[in-house]
């Protein structure tokens, strides 16, 4: 997991094989900060991916300019592969509760489990589970609680969503019908 800038894009073989004709991007990242990963490399100055969208490539913007938060899988010859199903975002794109969780509190929720809600009825099955329902509700993956939640482990071993950063900006008014 880190914030990286793009510095550059180059189309290059998936691997030695002559006989392997697929082809990976390599992007030269400058890295600005790493979340985690640090016990297994240290700086990262490349990620690769998948050149087709069909082998879900990623396409990022190679202008020194776009910062991302990429996440993704350190291989066995200590190549970073990224792809569709790993979590790349612009960094201008995060809430703020993302940024600040990045640092300690989403660490805080490693012993936990996300299940991710997509129809009713669903419901947690052990005490360390959050339910996900961002999908549920909004139709999206990485809507509300997404942004402004996080699941932590709490003291009693049981794991809660918690809300980070400020509140709302605008007011909620509970109106019931009479």
């Amino acid at each position: 997991v880190i914030r990286a800038k793009i510095s550059s894009e180059k189309v290059v073989p998936a691997s030695d094989d002559p006989l392997d004709t697929h082809k990976m991007i390599r992007y030269e990242i400058k890295q600005i900060k790493m979340f985690k990963g640090f016990e297994k490399l240290k700086d990262v100055q490349y990620v690769y991916t998948p050149f087709d969208s069909s082998l879900c490539g990623v396409k990022l913007e190679a202008n020194n300019k776009k910062q991302y938060l990429l996440t993704g899988q350190i291989l066995s010859d200590g190549k970073v592969l990224i792809h569709l199903c790993n979590y790349i975002e612009p960094w201008d794109d995060l809430s703020l509760s993302q940024k600040k969780s990045l640092n300690q509190r989403y660490q805080m929720g490693c012993d936990c489990k996300i299940t991710t809600c997509y129809m009713v009825p669903c419901s947690i099955t052990t005490p360390n589970e959050c339910l996900w329902t961002d999908w549920l509700i909004e139709r999206k993956l990485y809507g509300h609680q997404a942004k402004h939640y996080a699941c932590i482990k709490r003291s009693d071993g049981t794991c809660s969503w918690y809300r980070g950063g400020p509140p709302p900006e605008k007011e909620f008014i509970d109106i019931s019908e009479p």
